[in-house]
């Protein structure tokens, strides 16, 4: 802009150097505590640019406000101004006086100045009352109605004292309408008003801080209140663990435990005492899938046939080297090099020389002499003695006798299937049924005809074994037997079980 031109908006507008002090003075962090405002009482020093058609050189006044600060930064005030112009043709001297009232919204900035705008209606009266004929040069005259539109700002220079400015817009609507601008500065007396507190050191001031007893450090809405996102008790901001799963147990900093090491966090393990290595489901508990009290991850021979006794390693053993393994061996001393048969047993040994070979003895410390059943036991136990269980109790092949999804029947499900082709065998009026059990179809119409399959083969096995067909029947009873409602692997696999049951005894 051309030097000429900067003087001239000087010369019109000598208050402006002033209102620059006192925004540099705003820009300054304030050293005063934020107030809660009540009443304000200002005076400043105005300097007014009017219109070309009043004919009145710019000149300087004074104006006078009192206001009230209303909740939502709101506030309303009235206000009234003089100055004393001359006219531009003659040099006379015309009174100005103006009163209005506005609405004000105020912009809070830093710890106590404020910024704010005003809009409102007044009135404006030039000279006294106009004389019938116009004199040239002396002026206006009259009152007229006025809009009033103002921005500004207070700058704190103590806790109740400000410097306020502001540049003014009045726009004159009678007769024809016409627009004067102004500025001017002073200052403000802030009455009735109280210093704002922040008891938590939130942030958010007391009087809208609807959590009062916020713990530092941690992160707070508009309204002072923390979040805890993950549910875990430690607030955010405070949570060195944000995202915690759901349940699990933190210490003070928000962060979960694993004292097991299973890699299942505190609160969410359900076996929290799992040996090292063990393999665990999602709840933290580990799975035995051949049942020989080892578990998988530390069972080094996760196919042990059911009833072999196992080292701490899950691996059994044979100690008599018969290749019939330890507990499932009826006769764990047989010497070497001597045949025996599936129990572990020669074919023709009698220990107890009862006329019952051992390998299906029930009773194998029957006293010399003893009348004894087909099975080896006493006349006087009485049938219920010669059966491998009560009638209640099935034989049990476990869920791992069939792979996922087959009816193929593993090898250690023979040890079984010999026990009960044994007795069979013997006991010709003995008549069993054969129920599978799956879990692991697409469906239970897949589940049903799996579990017949797997009933079926079982039948099989029996009858190459030697069993009449009078003795066996087989069904699929499908996934509507469960032994248990848990869902967990190890669950599933208990359930997809295949049963002999002994449904009743011929003479």
């Amino acid at each position: 802009m051309p030097i000429p031109e900067l003087l001239s908006i000087r010369a019109r507008w000598p208050l402006l150097p002033l209102l620059s002090v006192g925004v540099l003075v705003l820009a300054r962090p304030a050293g005063a505590q934020r107030r809660d405002f009540l009443v304000e009482q200002s005076v400043a020093a105005a300097y007014t640019s009017y219109a070309d058609v009043t004919d009145l050189d710019p000149g300087a006044g004074g104006v006078g406000r009192v206001g009230v600060w209303l909740p939502a930064n709101l506030g309303v005030e009235v206000e009234a101004g003089f100055g004393s112009p001359n006219t531009g043709l003659n040099g006379a001297s015309v009174d100005v006086v103006s009163v209005g009232a506005s609405v004000l919204y105020n912009f809070r900035v830093g710890e106590a100045s404020s910024a704010y705008l005003r809009a409102g209606l007044g009135s404006v009266t030039y000279g006294s009352d106009c004389p019938t004929v116009s004199v040239p040069g002396s002026g206006p005259c009259g009152s007229t109605g006025a809009f009033l539109g103002a921005g500004g700002f207070r700058a704190a220079l103590t806790s109740m004292l400000m410097l306020r400015g502001e540049l003014v817009y009045q726009r004159n609507s009678d007769p024809e309408p016409f627009a004067n601008l102004g500025v001017n500065l002073g200052l403000s007396m802030m009455l009735g008003s109280k210093a704002l507190t922040d008891e938590d050191v939130d942030g958010v001031y007391d009087n809208r801080d609807r959590c009062l007893a916020t713990p530092p450090g941690a992160i707070i809405d508009q309204d002072g209140c923390p979040s805890d996102n993950d549910l875990d008790g430690v607030l955010d901001g405070l949570d060195r663990c944000p995202n915690t799963p759901r349940g699990a147990a933190v210490n003070e900093a928000g962060c979960p435990s694993d004292a097991d090491r299973d890699g299942i966090v505190d609160g969410v393990d359900r076996c929290e005492a799992t040996p090292a290595g063990a393999q665990v489901d999602a709840t933290g508990c580990s799975s035995d899938g051949d049942a020989d009290g080892v578990v998988d991850g530390l069972d080094r021979c996760v196919e042990t046939p059911a009833g072999a006794t196992v080292d701490p390693l899950g691996c059994p053993g044979d100690q008599d080297s018969d290749r019939v393994l330890d507990g499932i061996d009826r006769c764990p001393g047989t010497p070497p090099g001597i045949a025996v048969n599936t129990f572990g047993c020669p074919p023709s040994q009698d220990s107890d020389r009862d006329g019952v070979v051992d390998a299906v003895d029930r009773c194998p410390g029957t006293p010399f002499g003893n009348a004894v059943t087909a099975t080896g036991c006493p006349v006087a136990a009485g049938v219920v003695a010669d059966l491998p269980r009560s009638s209640d109790v099935p034989w049990v092949l476990p869920g791992t006798a069939f792979a996922s999804k087959s009816s193929s029947l593993r090898s250690s499900a023979l040890v079984i299937l010999d026990t009960v082709a044994t007795v069979l065998r013997i006991d010709p009026g003995m008549r069993v049924e054969i129920v599978g059990h799956a879990t692991d179809g697409a469906s239970q119409a897949a589940n049903l005809q799996l579990s017949a399959a797997r009933a079926e083969a079982v039948r099989e096995g029996l009858l190459r074994k030697g069993v009449s067909p009078q003795q066996l029947a087989a069904r699929g009873a499908g996934d509507t037997e469960p032994l248990t409602r848990d869902t967990s692997a190890d669950a599933l696999i208990r359930n997809r079980r295949t049963e002999i049951r002994i449904v009743r005894r011929q003479p």
